[in-house]
C-alpha cells in the first residue's frame, strides 16, 4: 500500500469517526486514533505520521523496539501503545518506551510492571485487558473478576490504572460486538473516577460501533495499512 492510499485511508477513517460521534452525541476530537502498526514498516508508519496520526500501537517488543525512537518519529509529539500480550520476562525491556500499556491481564504482571517501574524511577499508565469472548483463545481478565483487579492494582506502586481495553469477538455483522462493547462500558462505569480515563475498545471491523457504546480509544490496523501478509 502506498503514501497516498495510506493518506486516503487515515482521511476515511476520520470521517467515520465524525460520523459514528455524530450518531452518538459524541465529540470526535475526545476519540484517541490509535495505528495498529505490527508488522507495518518503518517507511509505512513514517506515511501515517506525515498523515497526522501520532499514536501508534505495537504487539510485540522485539519488533517494537526497531520503532520506538526512529528519529523520523519525534519522541515528544508520538505515543507508542504496547497492546500485545505481555510477559512478565518482557516488562524491563519496554519502561520508559511506551505511554500505555493497554494489554494488562493479571495482578502479577501489573505487580511486575510496577516494581521495574520504581526501579527506574517512572510511573507507568496502563489498562486492564479484559477478555470479552469467553470461547477465543484470547488474553486478558474474566469480567467478573476486572472490578476486583482493578482495585488491588491501584494500590501497586508505580502504576497508574487508567481504564479498560477490550476486544469483542469477531464477525461479519459489527452489530455483534456490541453486547461486548456494552458490557466492557459497564465495567469502566464502575471504575474509580482517577481510573476511568480510557475506554480502549474498537478495531478495523467494528470500531464504529464501539464508538457509538463509548470507546474513548479505537485501535486500527487493517483499515489503515491493509491487511497483514500471513506468516512465513
Amino acid at each position: 500500500m502506498d503514501a497516498d492510499e495510506i493518506a486516503q485511508n487515515v482521511t476515511a477513517i476520520r470521517s467515520r469517526i465524525a460520523q459514528a460521534c455524530a450518531r452518538s452525541g459524541r465529540d470526535p476530537s475526545l476519540i484517541t486514533l490509535v495505528a495498529v502498526t505490527k508488522t507495518v514498516d518503518l517507511p509505512r508508519l513514517r506515511t501515517a505520521y506525515r498523515g497526522g496520526l501520532r499514536d501508534f500501537g505495537e504487539n510485540y517488543v522485539q519488533e517494537a523496539l526497531t520503532k520506538v525512537g526512529d528519529p523520523e518519529l519525534p519522541d515528544a509529539s508520538v505515543h507508542w501503545h504496547f497492546i500485545g500480550h505481555l510477559q512478565r520476562n518482557k516488562v524491563r525491556e519496554i519502561i520508559g518506551r511506551f505511554a500505555l500499556i493497554q494489554s494488562v491481564d493479571s495482578l502479577a504482571l501489573a505487580t511486575e510492571i510496577g516494581r521495574r517501574s520504581e526501579a527506574a524511577g517512572r510511573t507507568s499508565d496502563l489498562l486492564l485487558e479484559v477478555k470479552l469472548d469467553a470461547t477465543a483463545a484470547k488474553f486478558g481478565l474474566p469480567p467478573e473478576q476486572t472490578l476486583t483487579t482493578a482495585q488491588a492494582v491501584l494500590d501497586i506502586p508505580g502504576v497508574r490504572v487508567r481504564g479498560l481495553m477490550g476486544m469483542a469477538p469477531f464477525g461479519s455483522d459489527p452489530e455483534i460486538a456490541r453486547p461486548a462493547f456494552r458490557t466492557l462500558r459497564n465495567l469502566f462505569d464502575q471504575l474509580p473516577a482517577e481510573a476511568r480515563q480510557v475506554l480502549s475498545m474498537g478495531m478495523s471491523s467494528d470500531f464504529e460501533v464501539a464508538i457509538e457504546e463509548g470507546a474513548t480509544m479505537i485501535r486500527i490496523g487493517t483499515a489503515l495499512f491493509g491487511k497483514r501478509p500471513p506468516p512465513e
